[in-house]
């Protein structure tokens, strides 16, 4: 079940810190919200996970915090300053220490540039000179694994995706960024790659004291990279903790449908679980009362009436849900 509720907020200790975000489009069919509500936070150091099918509204979210996205409704608070109403060459400087790597590495990177420019754009934007950057370029270039006298000339189209992603990890860190929203950074990589670029943005994490929003469907990397997830569904908040918690006990029929919808080849219809069955409603027309509650097994009449709200089911670990699972 999905809901609203800022239950799971843990207060002015965090880095970052979303409450009621909206985040509206509009189309030739009607205005919706492709968030609605959601409230999350991150403490310093911490990695959170957010997780959810296609078109939930984790990828806006992300976009959103760095106003990438217009933001309808809510806050979003930086360092207790206001991002939803700073202007924009206030965000032009915040964005220097709020840094987004995107989902498609190639089609981030300007395809008639150098690498050993794209590493340091940032750098030029935010007026370093370009000795000083020279300077850098290759020293940067060594701590995402691309060794410069190999591929600082390079253009982006001689690059891998692994490569182009490192390209992307570079130029975001290059600035020092305090918060970094990964968008799907593994999602186009080989699964051997995938390792390669966890890894590296683990230990870049360490080496430079990073806040990381990871935003992912595939629940195992978020598992094994990720402090905290919060799960969404449909614009909405479903569940939050930890994230070892949330995996081994979801208090949430969503997240429990999410970990029985992956493969496993042990399981006789190929899955780990009963999967989640039905598709997902249109947000032009959400369903009333709680959003999930048309595929939901457990749904009574009471969820088609009532929103359900956030709240604690066990210690640290929250849930949008009428009915949560033992």
């Amino acid at each position: 079940m999905a809901g609203s509720g800022n239950a799971h907020l843990r207060g002015d200790g965090a880095i970052l810190s979303v409450e009621d975000l909206d985040v509206e489009y509009h189309t030739a069919h009607g205005a919706f919200k492709a968030v609605a509500g959601v409230s999350f936070d991150l403490l310093p150091g911490e990695t959170l996970g957010i997780v959810g099918e296609s078109g939930c509204g984790k990828s806006t979210t992300g976009r959103a915090v760095l106003r990438l996205d217009p933001i309808a409704g809510g806050t979003v608070r930086y360092r207790d300053e206001r991002i939803e109403s700073a202007s924009p060459a206030r965000m032009r400087e915040l964005r220097r220490d709020m840094q987004m790597i995107f989902q498609d590495p190639v089609s981030s990177l300007n395809p008639r540039r150098a690498v050993k420019d794209l590493v340091m754009e940032g750098a030029a934007i935010g007026g370093v000179p370009k000795a000083q950057r020279d300077l850098d370029a290759p020293e940067m270039l060594s701590q995402v694994g691309l060794p410069s006298e190999r591929f600082a000339e390079m253009l982006p189209r001689q690059l891998s995706g692994g490569q182009a992603q490192r390209v992307a990890i570079g130029r975001a860190l290059a600035v020092r960024p305090g918060l970094l929203i990964c968008d799907e950074p593994v999602s186009a990589l080989d699964v051997s790659v995938q390792a390669q670029v966890l890894n590296l943005l683990e230990e870049l994490k360490q080496k430079y004291d990073l806040t990381i929003v990871f935003i992912a469907h595939d629940l195992g990397v978020v598992r094994s990279f990720s402090d905290k997830v919060l799960v969404m569904y449909l614009g909405k908040t479903c569940e939050f903790g930890d994230s070892v918690e949330v995996y081994a006990r979801p208090a949430h029929p969503y997240t429990r449908g999410l970990l029985d919808s992956v493969p496993s080849p042990e399981s006789e219809d190929g899955f780990t679980g009963p999967a989640l069955k039905g598709d997902i409603p249109s947000p032009l027309n959400p369903p009333s009362g709680c959003r999930f509650r048309a595929r939901c097994p457990i749904a009574q009449d009471r969820c088609a009436v009532e929103e359900p709200q956030m709240r604690e089911v066990r210690p640290g670990q929250f849930a949008a849900c009428h009915f949560p699972l033992d």
